[in-house]
């Protein structure tokens, strides 16, 4: 028995071990004081969720720079029209698609504080190359090995969190890890509007590379940082004591969830995720809204296409980030109270979908600007919730969770290879066409 006494208060109710889908010789009486759960999971918090978050607004950053880039002078050096831009993003997808499973997979029975910052030096270094890319072609092979190197980081990182946090506990972090993309949007616009004004030509180097470069070697810093600060799994992690460690992990037994233990690799978890039909239920919601998402990639365009500078276009395109991360983190909260995720992932999808019909119809320069911030809203809010619904209904074995986030992950990123290619510059300024396909796809999804 172990046990937790705070001096000088009245003990909280004890928590019991619940029986949960597991036989109960598998589970260890144990009791322990909310408060002492509660200053758990704050350390937990301080830990872990801090890190991924800056992991995430470094991954985002490094994979979709390419688009405050275009504006920066990269389309006339390589001379990319329309059509090649769309596929040096389409092409990103392709390598993406490949290893977001297996690499799930291999999460599960490594130690993610060493093999998620060894992606990050691999993406870094692929992200910092681009600044030496001279051609087209050369674009497209450097963003499709970024894309392969990519892959395991965002269903890694919700995987992780799965692995700390119960069901009432998992859809709020997600929501503060997706916003994450968010805020390297806005962020990533505003880093760029002070490089392309600061460092046009320094040292001979075009503005563009230097976005690149400077990006690159951030982000190969913040990969050191998190070997130290990333924790593990709850029973393997240097940072928890003994009693916090059983703590952690038996809590998650209450919740639903497998014990932690030594596993051996296999391919256990794939079969087992494949054949369970709830997987394939949450592939055309996330489907939908992640190509819906891709649009994201042309609001510096967008925007410049309203009549802005280059410069102050990078400027103009954060706020619409702003909003969508206030909208993203308050959709969580509310979620992780109510536990209504249906009703969480379907209304933001839905306004999304007016936002871009406001897009296909109207011609006021400002109210297409105010459509742009319930289009990035409406698409980003419903994936983490639909995420952390998956990573709920997949509680165990967590070899099975792993694969199955980052199988429906892969499929949902399929239609990014299609989203990328619905705003071709011929379509400009108004992009009707993509406008209206996202339209369809946000109340598809809804």
């Amino acid at each position: 028995m172990v046990a937790s006494k705070d001096d000088g208060q009245k003990r909280d109710a004890a928590v019991q071990l619940e029986h949960s889908q597991k036989d109960k010789a598998h589970l260890v009486d144990l009791a322990w004081t909310s408060k002492r759960e509660r200053r758990l999971v704050r350390k937990i918090d301080a830990h872990l969720l801090p890190m991924l978050f800056l992991i995430y607004i470094f991954n985002y950053l490094d994979r979709t720079n390419i688009g405050n880039a275009r504006i920066a002078g990269m389309a006339d050096d390589l001379q990319l029209d329309g059509s090649r831009y769309n596929w040096a993003l389409s092409i990103f997808f392709f390598g993406y698609l490949i290893l977001q499973g297996p690499s799930n997979l291999i999460l599960a029975y490594t130690k993610p504080s060493i093999y998620l910052p060894i992606i990050m030096i691999c993406w870094a270094t692929i992200s910092a190359c681009t600044a030496a890319v001279q051609s087209y072609q050369g674009l497209l092979v450097v963003r499709f090995f970024l894309g392969v190197v990519e892959a395991g980081v965002f269903p890694g990182a919700i995987f992780l969190l799965s692995s700390w946090y119960t069901r009432k506990e998992l859809a709020k972090r997600v929501c503060l890890l997706y916003t994450g993309s968010i805020v390297s949007g806005a962020f990533g616009g505003l880093f760029a509007y002070g490089i392309t004004n600061n460092l046009v030509d320094a040292r001979g180097i075009t503005a563009w590379r230097w976005l690149f470069l400077i990006e690159g070697v951030a982000t190969i810093a913040v990969a050191l940082l998190a070997i130290v600060i990333l924790p593990d799994f709850p029973l393997s992690t240097r940072w928890l004591s003994t009693e916090e460690r059983q703590i952690a992990d038996l809590r998650l037994a209450r919740d639903g969830h497998e014990r932690g233990k030594k596993r051996q690799i296999s391919l256990r978890g794939l079969k087992l995720a494949l054949r369970d039909w709830r997987t394939y239920l949450f592939i055309l919601p996330c489907m939908t809204a992640t190509c819906a998402g891709t649009f994201t990639y042309f609001i510096p365009t967008l925007v410049a296409d309203l009549g802005y500078t280059s410069a102050i276009a990078q400027a103009m395109s954060s706020p619409p980030y702003v909003w969508a991360g206030i909208v993203v983190m308050t959709n969580g909260t509310v979620c992780d109270w109510n536990q209504q995720r249906a009703w969480h992932s379907a209304v933001p999808i839905t306004i999304a979908g007016i936002g871009f019909i406001l897009l296909t119809k109207v011609t006021n320069d400002a109210v297409k600007y105010f459509a742009l911030f319930l289009c990035g809203a409406g698409v980003w809010a419903p994936i983490p919730i639909i995420l952390s619904w998956l990573s709920d209904t997949m509680r165990f074995p967590p070899e099975k969770r792993a694969f199955a986030i980052g199988f429906v992950n892969t499929l949902s990123n399929l239609s990014s290879v299609y989203g990328s290619q619905l705003y071709p510059s011929s379509d400009g300024p108004q992009y009707w066409q993509g406008h209206a396909a996202n339209a369809a796809f946000c109340f598809s999804g809804g």
